[in-house]
């Protein structure tokens, strides 16, 4: 086998396994149920799933059940107990309200189960059976729409997995009529919407086992007639998808997209502006304060010198020695007061400077 062929093998089972793993994730949240009270009643399973099927109203404790499953016994139940379960985690059987059910469903669980009911005596009391089909649920849902010759709807729903899928539509929530389908059904899985015929197209998949749906809005058809690129278009689009006749936009128009930014530059250089002219005049008072405060230094300092030399002009000072004037006690006088009982003051007082 040459490496093209070993590539080839390889890609294919690495693509089996995505697939796989796709319908596992898809089912292992899968559920029905069916009423198995009547004696042979055909029951559905999703694979990968789980089913529940209603054996009894309720499970007495006067009575025995068992279950068999291709004449093996898989269960027993006797006062509500369960005495055999071989397959833990598959099988499981509520008393309350007698429904048995089966997990992680895989082919082999497909077949005829039969119910075994008996008295407190051990005497079989009910024998019933039931069928159990085993299905893969429907995995994918897609929508494809495209406009016809004429303006018409063309839309199609495919769906992957699940058996025998049936399918129903429903525009703007109401199933469509004759007067909006040009052809097919609502049971179709591809309809024809006449001219002019748009809204919220929904469509339904439903199988035995699973139910999956998908919706789609869709609008008018119109005719486009142009030329772009050097190549003429003439077909039928719908309207809001049209880009096929969409000519260039013009520079003016790029010149308004940079308009936010341009507006933004300009916006942040303003704010560096008066920013600049603040911190500028804050310095330029400074130094006029203190101008002003040299100023009034100056100005003490030229008052107080002037008032030294005042001081000096009216004060008589000599060198040596400074005489004191008498004292004159002619103009003033104080009651009967004795200029005597001063006792013998100097006339002059001298002082060494």
């Amino acid at each position: 086998m040459g490496p093209g062929n070993c590539s080839t093998v390889i890609e294919a089972v690495a693509g089996l396994l995505v697939l796989l793993l796709c319908m596992s994730y898809a089912s292992a949240g899968v559920e029905t149920c069916c009423d198995g009270r009547q004696n042979g009643t055909l029951c559905f399973g999703p694979l990968g799933g789980t089913v529940c099927v209603k054996l009894v109203d309720s499970v007495s404790e006067s009575q025995s059940y068992q279950i068999k499953h291709t004449a093996s016994i898989i269960l027993k139940i006797r006062k509500n107990e369960v005495l055999l379960d071989p397959i833990s985690n598959e099988y499981h059987l509520i008393p309350t309200n007698g429904t048995f059910s089966i997990r992680n469903l895989k082919m082999t669980h497909s077949g005829k189960y039969v119910l075994e009911i008996f008295d407190s005596d051990g005497k079989i009391k009910e024998h019933r059976t039931f069928n159990l089909s085993l299905e893969a649920p429907v995995t994918s849902v897609q929508l494809f729409a495209e406009c016809l010759s004429q303006g018409q709807v063309n839309v199609s729903c495919l769906s992957e997995g699940g058996n025998n899928p049936q399918y129903s539509w429903t525009l703007n929530e109401n199933k469509p009529s004759s007067r909006e389908l040009l052809s097919g059904n609502a049971e179709s899985n591809t309809i024809v919407l006449r001219p002019n015929i748009a809204g919220r197209l929904v469509c339904s998949v439903r199988t035995n086992v699973s139910s999956l749906l998908k919706e789609k809005i869709t609008s008018i058809c119109h005719f486009v007639n142009c030329t772009s690129n050097g190549v003429h278009i003439s077909k039928w689009v719908f309207k809001e998808n049209n880009t096929l006749c969409v000519e260039p936009l013009p520079e003016t128009h790029n010149v308004m997209a940079l308009l936010p930014i341009i507006t933004g530059a300009l916006g942040a250089l303003l704010i560096i502006l008066v920013v600049s002219i603040g911190i500028f005049c804050v310095k330029r008072k400074k130094p006029n304060y203190k101008e002003e405060n040299n100023y009034d230094q100056n100005q003490t300092s030229a008052d107080q010198a002037r008032r030294r030399q005042e001081l000096s002009r009216d004060t008589p000072v000599e060198y040596g020695k400074v005489k004191k004037q008498p004292r004159r006690f002619d103009d003033v006088t104080y009651g009967n007061m004795d200029n005597s009982v001063y006792g013998n003051v100097d006339d002059s007082i001298y002082a060494n400077l």
